[in-house]
């Protein structure tokens, strides 16, 4: 009887395990790349710089008053001559 039990628990494991198993999104090779690799600890470091020292920079070089002192001019819109689509703005 314990056989038995040992026995259904083990295939139960089994037919549960795998469905347990998931990722996030699929996998292929691209992952397994080591530059990949270390891009997984270089990107956080990137982002933090970007949000605590040059988010920061670009808005106080972007002052209206101070741009003619560090040289910034605004940036192209990315749409041409065209507007972006607004929601919930009637025109």
């Amino acid at each position: 009887m314990t056989r038995f039990l040992a026995a259904f628990a083990l295939a139960a494991t089994l037919l549960v395990a795998p469905s347990a198993a998931r990722a996030h999104d699929a996998y292929d090779d691209s992952e397994s790349n080591p530059l990949r690799l270390a891009a997984y600890g270089l990107h956080p470091i990137g982002f933090v710089l970007e949000w605590v020292a040059m988010r920061p920079l670009h808005f106080l070089v972007s002052n209206p008053q101070l741009e003619p002192v560090f040289g910034h001019v605004p940036h192209e819109s990315p749409f041409g001559g065209y507007e972006p689509y607004e929601p919930g703005t009637d025109e």
